[in-house]
C-alpha cells in the first residue's frame, strides 16, 4: 500500500510556505507560547460558515479572522496559507469514521463509495473542493493530505481484498489504492459536474463497475 503523508508532515512542509513574518515553523517546533485551541476551533467554524456563504473564491484570511474574533497573524501561526485552513475546515480528521467492513464484499465497497460521496458533498466540502483542486498544483502537499484522510480505509480494504483473493472472490492483483483512487475520482468529478446526480443509484453503479473490475 502507498505511504501517504500524515497531517503532521503536511503542516511541517506547509510551514516552508508561510508568510515572511510568520512564526508558523517556530510554533510547530514547540517554541513560543502554547496555542489556544479555542482560536483554532473558532477559525475552523468561521471558515466553514464563510465557505458556504461566499464561496472559496471570495474567502480571505482577513474575513475568517474577523468572523472568528481573532487576527490574521494568529491564523498564520496555525496555518501557512488559506488553502491549508480551508482544507482542514472542509475535511476533518473523522472523515469516513462510521464505515465498517463485513462479510459481503459488494456491501463493503458500496459503503465506502457512499461514505466518500457523503464526505465530498457536504455544503462545506462542495464549496471548498473546486478551489482546493486548483490549489493542488501550488500546494501539492494538500493532495497527499486529502488521501491521508483515507489511510485507515486503505489499510482495511487491503486486508479485505487479501481475504477475498484467498477465497477466490477477486483477482490476486486487486489493490486497495486503485479502488480508492477510482472512488475518490468519481466522487470529485461528480461534485464538479453536479452533486445532485450522486444519488444512491449512482453509488450502486460505481460499486458494480469497481466490483466487475476486480472479479477473477
Amino acid at each position: 500500500m502507498a505511504d501517504y503523508d500524515t497531517l503532521g508532515s503536511v503542516f511541517a512542509e506547509g510551514a516552508k510556505m508561510a508568510p515572511p513574518n510568520s512564526d508558523v515553523g517556530d510554533v510547530q517546533r514547540g517554541a513560543g507560547r502554547p496555542r489556544d485551541p479555542r482560536i483554532e476551533q473558532a477559525a475552523l467554524a468561521a471558515a466553514r460558515e464563510l465557505l458556504v456563504e461566499v464561496g472559496y473564491a471570495r474567502l480571505t484570511v482577513a474575513a475568517v479572522a474577523g468572523r472568528a474574533g481573532t487576527t490574521k497573524a494568529a491564523l498564520y501561526r496555525r496555518w501557512p496559507s488559506l488553502p491549508h485552513l480551508v482544507y482542514e475546515a472542509a475535511f476533518p480528521d473523522d472523515l469516513l469514521k462510521d464505515w465498517h467492513l463485513g462479510a459481503d464484499l459488494r456491501a463493503d465497497l458500496l459503503g465506502i463509495v457512499v461514505g466518500t460521496r457523503d464526505a465530498f458533498t457536504t455544503p462545506v466540502a462542495a464549496a471548498a473542493l473546486p478551489g482546493l483542486l486548483a490549489e493542488f498544483s501550488t500546494h501539492p502537499v494538500l493532495h497527499n493530505a486529502l488521501l491521508s484522510r483515507f489511510a485507515s480505509v486503505f489499510e482495511a480494504i487491503d486486508d479485505r481484498l487479501r481475504d477475498a483473493a484467498t477465497a477466490g472472490e477477486v483477482k490476486a492483483e486487486a489493490r486497495s489504492e486503485d479502488l480508492l483512487r477510482l472512488m475518490i475520482g468519481a466522487a470529485l468529478i461528480g461534485v464538479l459536474l453536479g452533486p445532485e446526480t450522486l444519488d444512491d443509484a449512482w453509488a450502486a453503479r460505481i460499486t458494480d463497475i469497481l466490483l466487475e473490475g476486480i472479479r477473477p
